[in-house]
């Protein structure tokens, strides 16, 4: 990567970078330009912050960079559902490394990053050279087990509520606040400090944020039946999807409630570089809830498996 990087981020805590897709993202970045590159992508409802616990170490061998994705935190949070489809998405990462001069990277997800940086290395072979995600689903399995899995059905029914809030004006300081308890909370049992919970809360209060936070949900073509409800199944879920070629890391942490362990098999047929971690003590944000386990599971496998030269 081009030493020229470093000259678009100013401020390793907080940066404007303007993309060619028409959007601006808030971006954290640590490390030095010219090492290889390592892109974090958080979920809902999270921004940069989630990845707070594992950027300094990431960093000391990588150049790390973490946006706030389109909708969250400080970024740009455009209009109408069209604009979080997979493609803009996919185009918004893109568009950050090209802005920064980086031509390969490593790309690690979670929740619906994980679900974006699947996406991204399948698209995207020639650029993304290794791939991890974190309790976020590979879209095929994700699919299947809605249809399926009648616990993973339940578990996700969230998705369904998700896509109808926030369609008509923004929630007030008690609603987000509901929301909190509801998902954070009651939901995904996460135990989050109370200066991070008013964070959250700031972050979600700016106007339109949650309406375009909650776009991801309603842009996702991902069914989701009602528990006991006869569901369709959907034709492109039987049929040939292609293979993962990037060495692939996986980390689970085993007490999420929102995405079961359920959602891991068959990853071995679709991704045949695949080295799976369990953590067991963890629930929906790993990162976070048992930081030091994964920044040493990153860390660990990162130093093993050099990303393999790109065969067209």
């Amino acid at each position: 990567m081009a030493s020229g990087a470093s000259s678009r981020l100013s401020n390793p805590g907080s940066n404007r970078v303007a993309l060619s897709t028409g959007v601006t993202l808030n971006v954290a970045a640590f490390g030095d330009p010219t090492m290889p590159a390592v892109i974090l992508l958080h979920g809902f409802p999270e921004s940069h912050r989630s990845w707070r616990h594992q950027m300094l170490a990431l960093g000391l061998n990588h150049f790390v960079v973490a946006p706030d994705q389109r909708g969250f935190g400080k970024s740009s949070k455009p209009e109408g559902v069209e604009a979080y489809e997979v493609a803009p998405l996919m185009q918004d990462v893109i568009a950050l490394a090209d802005a920064l001069e980086i031509r390969e990277f490593t790309v690690i997800g979670h929740d619906f990053g994980g679900s974006l940086a699947w996406a991204l290395a399948l698209r995207f072979p020639e650029r993304v050279r290794r791939l991890v995600t974190i309790n976020g689903p590979h879209p095929l399995i994700m699919q299947r087990k809605l249809i399926e899995d009648a616990d993973q059905r339940a578990a996700s029914q969230h998705m369904r509520r998700f896509r109808e809030m926030a369609l008509h004006g923004d929630p007030d300081r008690a609603e987000l606040e509901a929301f909190f308890q509801d998902l954070l909370v009651n939901h995904l049992r996460a135990q989050v400090s109370d200066a991070e919970r008013e964070r959250y809360l700031a972050e979600w209060s700016e106007p339109g944020r949650m309406t375009a936070m909650l776009h991801w949900y309603r842009a996702a073509r991902m069914a989701v039946p009602r528990p006991g409800e006869r569901a369709d199944r959907p034709r492109w879920i039987d049929g040939p999807f292609p293979l993962i070629s990037q060495p692939t890391l996986v980390l689970w942490g085993m007490r999420d409630r929102g995405l079961l362990p359920c959602l891991l098999d068959g990853l071995e047929h679709l991704a045949p570089d695949l080295s799976v971690i369990r953590i067991p003590e963890a629930g929906h944000f790993p990162q976070w809830e048992t930081p030091e386990a994964v920044t040493r599971a990153l860390t660990g496998w990162l130093k093993r498996r050099p990303p393999r030269p790109y065969k067209a």
